[in-house]
C-alpha cells in the first residue's frame, strides 16, 4: 500500500513534501527524468519514493494534484480582488515567481492536466476576474481578451522561470522584468 494512502507522521509528510518537490523541480527541466534521478533530488533513495508512490505516473499524477493547490492557494493569498488592478496584478506577479518550477510543470506541457478532472484543474477565475476588472478600470487594454491576456502571463511566467533554471538570468530580475514588460504589452493605450 502507498504511504499517500494512510495518515502520515510528521516525518514522512516531510519526507513525501520533498519527493513531491523534488518532482517538481527535476521535471520542469527534464521531462523525460527518471524515478533515481528524482530520488537523488529529493535527497532519498529510490525505494523511498516507491513506498510513497507506486510508480512514475502515480508520482507526476500527485506532484501535479500537489502543484495545483499550491498555485490556487498562492493565487488567493495574493489578494486579485483587493486595490487597484495594477498593484493586485503586481502582487500577483510578485507571488507566483518564486513558484516557477511549479508554473513551468504545470503549464509548459499541457499533457500534464489531461488526466486531472475538470473540478481539480488550477482555478483561473480569479486572475480572469483581475484581468477584466484592470480593463474596466482602463488599466489594461480592453482590446485584447482576458483570456490572451492571461495566456501571455503565463507564457512570460514559463520563460522567465526556464531562463532562471539555467541561470540565463538572475532571480532577483524576474520579477521587475516581468512585470515591466507585461504592463508594457497590456496596459490601455494612452
Amino acid at each position: 500500500m502507498d504511504v499517500e494512502c494512510r495518515e502520515l507522521t510528521g516525518s514522512q509528510s516531510r519526507t513525501r513534501a520533498a519527493i513531491l518537490d523534488a518532482t517538481v523541480s527535476v521535471l520542469a527541466r527534464d521531462r523525460t527524468a527518471t524515478l533515481p534521478e528524482i530520488a537523488a533530488a529529493a535527497e532519498v533513495a529510490r525505494s523511498t519514493v516507491h513506498r510513497y508512490f507506486a510508480d512514475r505516473d502515480r508520482l507526476i499524477y500527485e506532484t501535479t494534484l500537489d502543484s495545483i493547490r499550491v498555485m490556487n492557494d498562492i493565487i488567493v493569498a495574493a489578494a486579485t480582488d483587493e486595490g487597484p488592478a495594477i498593484d493586485a496584478m503586481r502582487r500577483l506577479i510578485t507571488t507566483l515567481v518564486p513558484e516557477g518550477d511549479r508554473i513551468v510543470f504545470l503549464f509548459a506541457d499541457p499533457a500534464v492536466l489531461r488526466g486531472i478532472p475538470a473540478e481539480q484543474l488550477p482555478n483561473s477565475t480569479p486572475i480572469l476576474e483581475l484581468i477584466i476588472r484592470g480593463q474596466q478600470e482602463g488599466t489594461f487594454d480592453p482590446e485584447i481578451s482576458a483570456e490572451w491576456i492571461r495566456i501571455a502571463l503565463f507564457g512570460l511566467l514559463i520563460k522567465s522561470s526556464r531562463e532562471a533554471a539555467y541561470d540565463l538570468i538572475p532571480r532577483h530580475s524576474i520579477v521587475p522584468t516581468l512585470i515591466r514588460i507585461f504592463e508594457r504589452g497590456v496596459t490601455a493605450p494612452v
